[in-house]
């Protein structure tokens, strides 16, 4: 299956269970695949046969930034419900990554990674 392939979208926002996080904003990092048949759009070179990346980043930059959640994995579901919901895509990979989590000690950064399948049988 074909993929599109966007990684790093970087927003600041407040999302976490302990308090503070609710108000001292920290970093989170996206990655996404969209699992889309591109055929059309390579033979054509037709924008509106593929995704627009740009429609893309507005959508997750306003999850992200317009809303709280407690969990990563919370966030992860809901743009991958968003983004199922208003593009023709088969399926999504989402990675939300939280480099600066509030745990004492050394790390990389703590992530969730979710698939899900669009609910329309005729993509």
């Amino acid at each position: 299956m074909d993929k599109i392939l966007i990684k790093g979208l970087e927003f600041v926002a407040c999302h976490g269970v302990m308090p503070e996080e609710k108000v001292i904003a920290q970093k989170f990092i996206i990655d996404l695949e969209l699992h889309k048949d591109l055929t059309l759009a390579g033979q054509t070179d037709d924008l509106s046969n593929t995704i627009n990346y740009v429609h893309i980043y507005e959508e997750v930059k306003d999850i992200v930034e317009n809303n709280s959640f407690n969990l990563i994995e919370k966030m992860a579901e809901h743009i991958a419900q968003v983004i199922l919901e208003k593009h023709l895509i088969e399926a999504i990979k989402v990675v939300v990554y939280k480099p600066n989590a509030p745990i004492k000690g050394r790390f990389d950064y703590f992530a969730v990674e979710i698939f899900r399948k669009s609910s329309e049988n005729n993509l």
